[in-house]
């Protein structure tokens, strides 16, 4: 019988890529997104897909009869969240205990929580293990917030609940309108439409990125594995690069001889992540596709995008 898991934000970028993934491998999948970021575009056809808020107490009705619950809604823009504190704080600690509270009326038997590497932000150790946070930043904070729910939940009530801490997680479909969207995507979109990539800085903070579907692949292993269990887990690749790297990588793959333009720097960034590894790795889990290959894979996932669209605009 396959296993039925629900994903929220399953319209985005990770979600609509975990969707895609989980029924390759013949999971069943309920998605609930409010489409205020992600696109239904984006949703694969398999998915029973139900527009709904996170906060919204109709997604009860869609969780009985559960094997798993991934959460991934969230508000995830670092200039909207400084912007509104207030809408950060509603949806991404509200709307989780409102999710968590659902599951375990429901007796879903696991919840995994989609942390943030921004919870690191005022960590200066590297590489950094699972075992200290400290948020700066109304994003990491309030993301900090549903972990400590998630936490609260694992303790009182028992629930199997596993914390994912992301790193930059890039590849194909990542929201690249965003006001300051994900550097890999914006870099991609701008040359190739013949414009200067924006950097924001120096350049030299260092990033530690995890391809898409090697993300995918550690959540498979955490539905699977009850090692997981009431684990927080370090979801990167243990290996940085500066942003000004990433530029020149791109330039080597596309010859577009435009250098960036530097812009001021944003505020509440973090200098460097690197991620620890270990705990991740102790699920036989390691990453497969490196940097050069992930690149390669996102500019021709974004080539073919653009002449669709393109075409349909003709």
């Amino acid at each position: 019988m396959k296993k039925r898991i629900l994903i929220t934000g399953v319209a985005g970028f990770v979600g609509s890529n975990l969707a895609k993934y989980l029924s390759d491998f013949a999971y069943s999948v309920v998605g609930i997104d409010d489409l205020s970021a992600g696109t239904i575009e984006n949703v694969d056809t398999r998915v029973d897909f139900h527009q709904l808020d996170i906060r919204d107490s109709r997604t009860y009705l869609l969780l009985r009869g559960l094997d798993a619950i991934i959460h991934l809604a969230a508000k995830s823009s670092l200039t909207d969240c400084l912007n509104d504190p207030l809408q950060a704080a509603s949806v991404n600690v509200v709307g989780t205990v409102n999710m968590l509270e659902g599951a375990r009326s429901a007796g879903v038997p696991k919840f995994v929580y989609a942390d943030t590497s921004a919870e690191y932000e005022g960590i200066s150790d590297f590489p950094t293990n699972e075992n200290e946070v400290k948020p700066i930043s109304v994003y990491a904070a309030s993301k900090h917030g549903g972990a400590a729910f998630c936490e609260s939940y694992r303790r009182l009530y028992a629930m199997d609940i596993t914390v994912v801490r992301y790193f930059n997680v890039y590849g194909p479909a990542q929201d690249w309108r965003r006001i300051v969207p994900p550097v890999m995507s914006a870099f991609i979109i701008r040359m190739l439409r013949g414009e200067q990539p924006i950097i924001y800085g120096d350049g030299e903070k260092r990033r530690d990125f995890i391809y898409v579907d090697d993300l995918n692949a550690l959540h498979r292993i955490i539905l699977e594995d009850p090692r997981a269990a009431g684990a927080v887990i370090n979801a990167g690749t243990g290996q940085n690069y500066s942003i000004n790297e990433i530029y020149h990588l791109l330039e080597d793959f596309m010859h577009t001889g435009l250098r960036p333009i530097y812009k001021p720097d944003l505020p509440g960034e973090a200098q460097v992540t690197l991620a620890d590894i270990s705990r991740a790795r102790q699920l036989s889990w390691s990453p497969q596709v490196e940097m050069r290959e992930g690149l390669q894979r996102t500019i021709h996932y974004l080539e073919r995008e653009m002449k669709q669209t393109l075409a349909r605009s003709a």
